[in-house]
């Protein structure tokens, strides 16, 4: 396994004792961790342990635009967005993606936490408890992405026989792990963010990058939903909703921006209300984007699939041509929560599995959720409310406004993927490409990314087997 050279070499540290006094000293210019404060500050460093690339996930869904020139080389990108079921991923994933690397360096800090805290000097049980419950939910969260990831998704029949990812739950370098089941690797994630709860998770934390009571619901209410636990998902909606209920008002950005959106040439960046002070935060999480900056462009076909009428895309992207590329391009700039925690996702939960519970043909309450956030999204003369007939309906409408919402995370593939297994509402995607048809099945193996040639490579003391045959 990669040795992330700061985390793995202070879990080194931790973990060495001798009776040597020079082994005591600590080397010019380095601290080794002592303190509560020491180790909380691991939780602050947003670039490393907030930090959630799933880039390739996107370009299979054609999320994220691949310019055509980028398109020429035979890579894991092109192979993923062209669709391309002959291609040898494994070989291609020949460097560190960033996936792995980063989502186990979260992981690595957060074992950390866990291990050292309960020692911890200037500080009080209480306070310990919360450090280390605030760790918890998040290496939960970066394994409910690993898993969706690298491993195939969730299914009761088969959980328990199918490989998942590697369960790393030590900070020191040597120690050993095992490539658990996906039902051990689910198990595993809502044991954390259940004695997150009940070891003392406050309803409101110091930062947006410590995850709050709500956060912990919201994620409980994400595993369940992808576990098919419809009740249990509802549930922890619920709860979630009760620490945060605010929605951010789209229409409200787009009126107050009007001039420049509406003008068709003006590439203008506009402020990202996604940042840190969203409203809708429970957690607060990069994604492939860090720093200040623009979301990614999308493809002319992906922003079709937008509603009508939607305040978010018109605010957030324009139609661009430049060469032999055209594509919608981003006109918002500065932080965005891409990959955390909200009050938008869990209230599409919410729907859901009000949909999925529904008596009858009666989708009422559904609906009546799914709109409580369409009302903020799109343009007052376009909206008219949702309604639906039949289960299928409803999921579609979810699914439309979810995949929209939720853009550049993992939910829409890890929905996808659930989608895909059910069966029942699953997609076959279709996209022209210089003049061919491609198409993307339910059942492609390319729903379940390789693992990177340096975690087979150099696996640390354990094992790991690719989950996939290329």
């Amino acid at each position: 396994m990669k040795k992330l050279t700061y985390l793995f070499a202070l879990a080194g540290l931790l973990g060495m004792s001798s009776c040597n006094d020079y082994l005591d000293i600590v080397p010019k210019g380095n601290k080794i961790p002592t303190t509560l404060a020491d180790y909380e500050a691991l939780l602050r460093n947003e670039y490393t342990i907030s930090q959630t690339p799933v880039t390739n996930a996107l370009y299979l869904l054609n999320d994220q635009y691949m310019t055509k020139s980028s398109l020429g080389s035979p890579t894991l990108n092109t192979a993923n967005y062209l669709w391309d079921e002959n291609a040898d991923r494994i070989t291609l994933n020949n460097s560190d993606e960033g996936t792995y690397y980063f989502l186990y360096g979260g992981i690595s800090s957060c074992n950390l936490i866990v291990e050292n805290v309960p020692t911890a000097t200037e500080s009080t049980e209480e306070e310990r408890n919360e450090v280390i419950a605030y760790a918890k939910v998040i290496r939960a969260y970066n394994y409910f992405v690993l898993a969706n990831y690298y491993a195939d998704t969730y299914e009761t029949s088969t959980a328990a026989e199918k490989l998942s990812v590697p369960l790393i739950t030590s900070a020191n370098i040597n120690a050993p792990y095992r490539q658990v089941s996906i039902a051990e690797i689910y198990d595993f994630i809502l044991k954390d963010i259940q004695e997150a709860i009940d070891g003392g998770l406050p309803a409101k934390s110091p930062t947006v990058l410590h995850p709050n009571l709500g956060a912990a619901y919201a994620l409980l209410a994400r595993v369940y939903l992808q576990m098919g636990n419809y009740s249990e998902a509802l549930r922890h909606a619920d709860l979630a909703l009760g620490q945060n209920d605010a929605l951010y008002d789209w229409n409200a950005f787009y009126d107050a921006h009007l001039a420049t959106i509406e003008k068709a040439d003006d590439y203008t960046n506009l402020p990202s209300p996604m940042g840190f002070d969203y409203v809708e935060t429970y957690y607060f999480r990069h994604g492939i984007r860090t720093g200040i900056g623009n979301e990614s462009n999308i493809p002319i076909e992906r922003g079709e699939r937008f509603e009508a009428g939607d305040a978010r895309f018109l605010s957030r992207w324009k139609r661009y041509t430049t060469g032999d590329d055209t594509y919608y391009r981003s006109v918002i700039s500065g932080y965005f929560n891409h990959a955390g925690l909200t009050t938008a996702e869990v209230y599409l939960i919410k729907a859901e599995c009000q949909a999925r519970l529904a008596s009858g043909n009666d989708f009422t309450e559904a609906m009546n959720t799914l709109n409580t956030v369409r009302k903020t999204r799109i343009r007052p003369d376009v909206y008219q409310p949702a309604q639906a007939s039949t289960l299928a309906e409803a999921i579609d409408l979810i699914r439309r406004t979810k995949d929209n919402e939720l853009i550049f995370s993992i939910v829409p593939f890890a929905d996808a993927r659930r989608f895909n297994s059910e069966g029942t509402y699953a997609r076959t995607l279709t996209k022209t490409y210089e003049g061919k048809t491609l198409t993307l099945a339910p059942d492609s193996h390319l729903w379940t990314m390789p693992f990177p040639a340096g975690a087979l490579n150099n696996p640390g003391n354990g094992s790991i087997q690719q989950n996939v045959n290329k």
